[in-house]
Order: C-alpha cells, then structure tokens, then sequence
C-alpha cells in the first residue's frame, strides 16, 4: 500500500509542480496586488480596499459585469446545444461524417487573434459576406427577412450579438467530449428502447440524454470558466470593447487595458479578482442545479421507460 501510495505521489508530483508554480504563485501574487497601488514608475504601496471601492464607481467595470453575465447566459448553452446536436447528428459511421467532423473542429485550431481578424471581416456591415449572405433575396437593401442588415461593428445590440455568434464556431473540444461520450454509451440500453418500440424523441429524452447528464454538467461548468476567457479577443480585436461607450467591454478586457495600456496593475489585479469572484459563485449556482440532473440521469432513465 505504501509503495502505492509513493508511485501516485510520483505521477502526480510534476502536475502538483506545475500547478503550484503556474497557477496557485501567480494567483497569490495577483490577489496580494489588488490590496496594492502597483505600476511602472511608483514603489507598490498598500491602499487597503482603495481598488475595490473604485470597482463599484468604475462605469467600465459596471458595463462589464453586465456585458459577462450576458455573454454567458447567451453563450454557454446556444453552444453546447450546438455541440450535442452535432455529436449526435455525427456519431454514426457514415459517408461524408469524418469530413464534417473536421469542419466542426477546424475553427477552434485557428489561433486566436487570427480568428478575430477573419470575424472582422465577415462582420464588415458593408462588404463582409455574413451580410451579404443575409442580403440575398431581400430587396432595398433588407435582408431576406425583410429588416436592415445588422450594424456588427457600429449598433450595441448588433455587436453583442456579434460577439456570441464568433463564439459558437469554436465547439470543437466540446464537440469531441460529447461525440466521445456518445460513442461510449452501452448500446444494450438502445437494444432495449428498440424492442419497446421508443420512437427516436423518447430515446433522446429517456436514454441519450439522462447518460450523458454527467458529462454535460461538467461541460457546463468547463465552458462558464472558459467563455469569461474567451470573450477577450473578440472584443479586442473586432471592436475594441465598443460601440461607445462599454457595449462590448468585458471584464477579460478591462484586466487588458488596466494593466497593459493604463499600466495600473493594482487595480487590475482587484478586477481580476472580482472576476474570480463572479466566476466562482457562477460555477456554484450551475452545480447546484445541474448535480440533481446530472447524478440520478439513470434513475430518471429508469423510472420513465420508453413506451410504444
């Protein structure tokens, strides 16, 4: 047992190196800086709750909180909707399904500030092809749908929208998990919703969907940390945290500008930890909801059996 015990503490300890070097020092650091005024030129001076009492007055820190919360209620569940429908459309062996596979998977290897740039153009409101698209068949200038082509870059509205829609091209790990997950399930529980007679709706509702309830969860949770992250490109690259004033700042953004552009590393540390902050009771909420679901999934396969 004991010789057990030391091989995992051997396995582990490069990962546990890793973390306490890469994650757990600089977030210490981060977190001692925001009860700091910290920059360039002056010496670090302790200022006590000076930073975290200018959050509640900073418009661009109270713009960006909205903007977050936003983008995460939007966000997170059109993509991971998007993903399942996929992994599921995708599961089969079929003609033509690897090369879809890879298209799904395409856009998340594109580096970043790449992608940013190509969006730039695709939301170009006079000649980006996402309104040229929306164009065809419209008449006066008005989409298909009979409105005014959307503003991506100048309209708030429009630009938020905008953002979310970057956003859902890169499902491509969430995909994976879930198309992993699907081809993983027992095929037995399928074997029985066919001699039942389960028509393909009660298979989704009644077998797919309750066995992958744990996996969901937790890419529930995974995306709400990452779609804070994510944000930041987007809104740098495509419209600079505007249309004015703060339609598309996010808090990711304003840890930039704080930090990089203003040099005011103290204060961008107490936004990075007001972040941490909503990130944490974010994630607490969705566990909360999602565990009952996610942990008696079978129970709730079991208790309503298909019928024919």
């Amino acid at each position: 047992m004991n010789r057990d015990r030391r091989q995992l503490v051997l396995m582990l300890a490069p990962y546990l190196a890793g973390l306490a070097l890469l994650v757990l020092l600089p977030a210490t650091a981060t977190m001692t800086m925001a009860f700091t005024h910290t920059d360039l030129i002056a010496t670090s001076e302790f200022i006590g709750l000076d930073n975290f009492a200018e959050l509640t007055r900073d418009p661009a820190v109270q713009a960006a909180v909205g903007n977050s919360l936003s983008y995460l209620a939007y966000s997170v569940p059109l993509r991971l909707v998007i993903a399942v429908g996929l992994a599921l459309l995708l599961h089969r062996r079929a003609r033509g399904a690897g090369t879809a596979r890879a298209a799904v998977l395409l856009p998340g290897a594109v580096p970043e500030l790449a992608y940013g740039l190509m969006w730039l153009w695709l939301l170009n409101p006079l000649q980006g092809p996402v309104n040229q698209l929306l164009q065809l068949g419209g008449e006066n200038g008005r989409t298909m749908f009979g409105t005014l082509p959307p503003q991506w870059l100048t309209d708030p509205e429009d630009a938020r929208a905008g953002i979310v829609l970057m956003g859902l091209f890169t499902i491509g790990e969430t995909f994976v998990i879930v198309l992993t997950a699907r081809l993983a399930l027992p095929a037995e529980a399928y074997e029985i919703a066919e001699l039942e007679g389960a028509r393909a709706g009660q298979v989704l509702r009644r077998v797919t969907l309750p066995l992958l309830a744990p996996v969901l969860a937790v890419l529930v949770l995974r995306d709400t940390v990452a779609s804070l992250q994510a944000s930041f490109i987007p809104a740098l690259v495509v419209t600079n945290g505007g249309p004015p004033p703060y339609a598309t700042t996010y808090l990711s953004l304003v840890i930039y500008q704080e930090a990089f552009e203003y040099l005011r590393y103290g204060y961008a540390a107490a936004v990075a930890a007001l972040t941490l902050v909503l990130t944490v009771v974010a994630v607490f909420i969705q566990w909360r909801l999602l565990r009952r679901w996610a942990y008696h999934g079978l129970a709730g396969m079991g208790a309503h059996r298909p019928s024919a």
